[in-house]
Parts: structure tokens; C-alpha cells; sequence
């Protein structure tokens, strides 16, 4: 990079590689365009992180800063993926340093901000040493049970008062614990004049189930005999977002290719999403099919089949285990469709109960990982329904139907593309002609023309097209031009090579900007800021003479 290589260049050695290598490695040979393509793909994000971090870092160690904030240097590794050790090199080279305390401590908060955001799950750190419990839920949705444990805020109790919080544990239970990517169950422990909301089922152990919730009525004791009671409804929208996202594993893997694999899921009543490993967006087309091939499966209505089975035998079915998962001796088999994998998850009886399937949203979650969000069923409906509804409403906006909707929003972007065509030159013509009377506010100190000024009804294109007349009107000079829009202060300055030796527009505009409570920087003979106090914007403009002054 700093010898002028921005553009990738390690891809193109797999075809010599594969020429060396590829009898001893078949798999070379077989995957040689994916490999070029994923290294291709690594390079062109590994130089936008540099880009992206040099312009930031320029503009952070402008001026007279000796040492990089630990708050800078932790946004551009968190957010532009930027490393520390990059920053610490870029530093060294220019005699500075980095604040690395204020990096940790930036670190340490973001840490303690995502644990404090996140749902901290407490099942694991409750003390259970009793019976396990029986989940009945794979063919029932009620039953009869037995309260074998109850914990408030953490601990063991012998019972629960109206209006409390807690956690039952039950001898046998419908309620499926959250596991595999789908959310645990939701519904009702009841009693004679007691009711128990469960908002989330989860394990204390692989074997016990803790039921998270409150008691909206009654007292709750160990040892009551209850009535356990599943959420139909939403268990019936969970079950159809798990089954088809097996489906939809299985047509990724066919559209996609066999480098696909699942690296995350969560299933729950309004939606799947599933997180994969592929080295590109999926397209639209490839959307379609997908979508094709899973709605095939449902149309088909076929029975799903589950079989419990030692893990040697359920690997000799050709069942898809997923990598990283961790497999007891017994495992669960699940045919569903043309889909063959091990899961413990509730799912539908047949297809066709899945009723419809749509992606909703495509994306990318990390480096080689996709993610792809789908709903089916009354969801799926809602969301086309919404769809259908958004049409509508743009096709009343331009009068006309909606299978002319295309060509209106093609027009209409035409014209905005004149319009703003035309704003621009006319704004270019204005900013000309301030240009011209700004010449006359030009002063000389020491042999250089000096001009700080505002510029009315401007934007940043048009101070740095502005910016470049001046400089050729006005020989050897240094110039300062701003714009204001609202509190919003936008600033551009320029030096002639002449004065660069003495003189950084990149400094210059960081010292104007600083007094309109912003930021900026940039190269030595041209660079830009922001600010969001205008009102300061007159004596920071009178303070530039003064500041050219002591340089010169």
C-alpha cells in the first residue's frame, strides 16, 4: 500500500499455485475460481479498511497532536475494522504516539455496554440438584405436572407470591427450552386461583427445563400439582420458521454450492434468520430460486419424519450434522421435505403447514458470512400484504398503475438529475460571481494573499470549485471559505504550492474548525471541515490572519 499497490494483485497467483499444487491438492483445482474470488474479495475490503483509516488517521493527527485519542483509535478498529498495531505504525512513522490506556478503557466500556444490553440468562447459575424433568412436548401441548423447584432472583425458594418473578421447574413439561436457534416456549402454568405467565423456557441443565416468568395470581409452592400449557399459536408460527429454515439449508447448499454451511440461526414466531458461510451477497436471482425450490417443498406436503438413533447410524443416513455443534451418543433425525438433518426442535407434521415462504432481508454479518431473514405463513401474508399496500401507495402518488410503476420512477429520477443539474450550475454561477467580489477582500502579508470569507448558498463542491478559481486569480495565497446552512458550518482551505513549506491547509482548517465545534483535516494544499456552531463562524474567520501571520 505504501509503495503505490492499491489495487489487489494476491489473487491472481491461485492460477500459478493451482498449476504447482493442484495434482497433489485436488481440491485446488476443483474450487480454484471460488478461491480467486474470495481472496479477491478479502483484498478489496482489506484496502478500503486502509483508505478509510489513512483519511481518518490524517485528519486525527492534524495539526499539533502528539499523541493519537484511545477514543480515535478504537473507532477506527470497531468501526472501520482498522487495527491498533496499523494505527500504532502510521503514529510511529510521524514521531507520534497512541493513547493504548484510552484504547483499552474504549474497549472495556463497548464490552460492558453489549453485556448490559444483552439478555443475561441466569438458568445456568440457578442450584439444581433434583429429579430431571420429561419433555412431552414433541406430541403434546398440555399436561399435567408436578412443581419440583422454584427460584426467585436467583435462589432457591419453597414458593412464590402474586406479582413475583421467577423460575418453575416442572417433573414433566410441553414447554421446549431454548436450544438449536429456536427461542423457548411461551403459555401458562395454572392451578386452582393461580396463574403463571411463561414468557421463556430454558435449560438449568440438558435435562431441565426452568420456566421464566411471573405469577400474576395465587401463591405457587414446591410440590403443587399444576397444569402446564403451551402458547399454540406462537409454537405453531415457531415451528413452521424452524422447518423451513432446514428446507432452505438444504436449497442455499443446492443454489449456492456445497461450501455453504449454517454458522448461527435463531427461529422464533415472527421470523428464521440464518446466518452462512458464502463469500458474496446472494443475488437476486439466486433469491428466486431459493425461494422457488423451498415453496416446491411445501406445495409437496409431505410427512415429516423423525427418528431417534445412535450418532453412528444417524451418520451413515447422510444426515447433515452442523459444524461445531456437539452431539450426545442418541441424536434426533429429521426428515423434512428432501432435508435430512439432526435437530432436537418441535417442528410441523407436514410441509404444506409451513403455507408460504418468503426472504425478507440479505445481508452480510462478518468476512465470508451471509445472512439471510425469511418469514412463511400468516407473517409471510403480512409481509406481502404490506408490500402490496407500499405499491399502491407510490402508484396513487404517480397516478398511475402499479405495472407502470417502473417507468414513472425512472422519469421522475431523470428529471431530479436535470434539476440538480441545473441547481449546480446555477450555484456554480452565483458562487462565481461572490468569487470574483471576494477578490477585492484579499489582503497581503508578507507577499501572500490572504482571503478568509464566507460564501452564501454554497455546498462542499462548490467551495472547493470556488476554492480553485481563487487560487488561480490570486497567485501565491492562502484561503479560507465557509458556507453556512442552519447551525451546520461547512469549511474548506486552500494553499498555493508555494506556501505548503509553511503553510498546511490540513492545520488551517482543523484551527478554524476547532472554533466552530468541529473537526477536520486533509492534504497540504487542499482540505475540508465541519462544524455545528455558526455563530462563532465570524471570529474564527478573523482569527486566520493572525494564525498565517505567525507562520509567515
Amino acid at each position: 500500500y505504501k509503495l503505490g499497490q492499491k489495487t489487489p494483485f494476491f489473487h491472481k497467483l491461485v492460477k500459478d499455485l493451482v498449476a504447482v499444487m493442484g495434482d497433489a491438492y485436488p481440491q485446488l483445482r476443483e474450487q480454484e475460481a471460488r478461491i480467486t474470488e474470495v481472496l479477491k474479495a478479502e483484498e478489496e475490503r482489506f484496502f478500503e479498511t486502509l483508505a478509510n483509516g489513512m483519511e481518518i488517521l490524517d485528519s486525527a493527527l492534524a495539526g499539533d497532536v502528539k499523541v493519537l485519542p484511545g477514543d480515535v483509535a478504537f473507532k477506527l478498529h470497531d468501526t472501520y475494522g482498522f487495527p491498533l498495531d496499523l494505527s500504532n505504525d502510521v503514529a510511529r512513522e510521524r514521531g507520534l504516539s497512541v493513547d493504548e490506556a484510552g484504547f483499552r478503557a474504549a474497549m472495556e466500556e463497548q464490552k460492558n455496554k453489549a453485556r448490559a444490553a444483552g439478555k443475561f440468562k441466569m438458568d445456568r447459575a440457578l442450584e439444581y440438584t433434583g429429579a430431571a424433568n420429561a419433555f412431552t412436548g414433541y406430541t403434546q401441548l398440555a399436561t399435567p405436572a408436578k412443581v419440583l423447584a422454584l427460584y426467585a432472583d436467583g435462589t432457591s425458594v419453597q414458593s412464590l407470591a402474586a406479582g413475583q418473578n421467577g423460575v418453575v421447574v416442572l417433573d414433566n413439561t410441553p414447554f421446549y427450552a431454548e436450544s438449536g436457534g429456536q427461542v423457548g416456549d411461551e403459555g401458562l402454568i395454572t392451578a386452582d386461583g393461580v396463574r403463571f405467565a411463561v414468557q421463556d423456557t430454558l435449560k438449568i441443565k440438558a435435562d431441565v427445563f426452568g420456566h421464566h416468568g411471573t405469577l400474576e395470581s395465587g401463591s405457587l409452592k414446591v410440590g403443587d400439582a399444576v397444569s402446564a400449557e403451551v402458547n399454540t399459536e406462537v409454537r405453531a408460527a415457531t415451528m413452521r420458521n424452524h422447518s423451513v429454515t432446514h428446507i432452505m439449508h438444504k436449497a442455499l447448499r443446492e443454489v449456492l454450492g456445497d461450501h455453504v454451511q449454517q454458522k448461527g440461526s435463531l427461529v422464533n414466531a415472527e421470523r428464521t434468520r440464518f446466518d452462512f458461510t458464502h463469500n458474496a451477497p446472494v443475488t437476486d436471482a439466486q433469491i428466486r430460486e431459493i425461494e422457488r425450490r423451498v415453496n416446491a417443498e411445501i406445495l409437496a406436503n409431505s410427512d415429516t419424519q423423525a427418528r431417534v438413533m445412535d450418532i453412528e447410524s444417524a451418520q451413515k443416513t447422510g444426515a447433515t450434522m452442523l459444524f461445531g455443534e456437539k452431539y450426545g451418543e442418541t441424536v434426533r433425525v429429521l426428515d423434512i421435505g428432501s432435508s435430512r438433518e439432526l435437530c432436537g426442535g418441535t417442528h410441523v407434521q407436514r410441509t404444506g403447514d409451513i403455507g408460504l415462504f418468503k426472504v425478507v432481508g440479505e445481508s452480510g454479518v462478518a468476512a465470508g458470512v451471509r445472512r439471510i431473514e425469511a418469514v412463511t405463513g400468516a407473517n409471510a401474508l403480512a409481509y406481502l400484504q404490506s408490500l402490496e399496500e407500499t405499491v399502491g401507495q407510490a402508484a396513487a402518488a404517480f397516478k398511475a398503475p402499479a405495472s407502470e410503476l417502473n417507468g414513472r420512477i425512472g422519469q421522475a429520477l431523470e428529471q431530479i438529475k436535470a434539476l440538480e443539474k441545473e441547481i449546480a450550475a446555477l450555484k456554480g454561477k452565483l458562487a462565481s460571481n461572490q468569487g470574483d467580489e471576494l477578490l477585492t477582500q484579499a489582503v497581503e502579508i508578507k507577499g501572500v494573499k490572504l482571503l478568509a470569507a464566507r460564501l452564501e448558498g454554497a455546498d462542499a463542491k462548490t467551495l472547493r470549485d470556488t476554492m480553485d478559481k481563487l487560487k488561480d486569480k490570486l497567485g501565491s495565497a492562502v484561503i479560507v471559505l465557509a458556507a453556512v446552512d442552519g447551525d451546520k458550518v461547512q469549511l474548506a482551505a486552500g494553499v498555493t504550492k508555494d506556501c505548503i513549506g509553511k503553510l498546511k491547509a490540513g492545520e488551517l482548517v482543523n484551527h478554524v474548525a476547532l472554533q466552530v465545534g468541529g473537526k477536520g483535516g486533509g492534504k497540504p494544499d487542499m482540505a475540508m471541515a465541519g462544524g455545528t456552531d455558526a455563530a462563532a463562524l465570524p471570529a474564527a474567520l478573523a482569527s486566520v490572519q493572525a494564525w498565517v501571520t505567525e507562520r509567515l
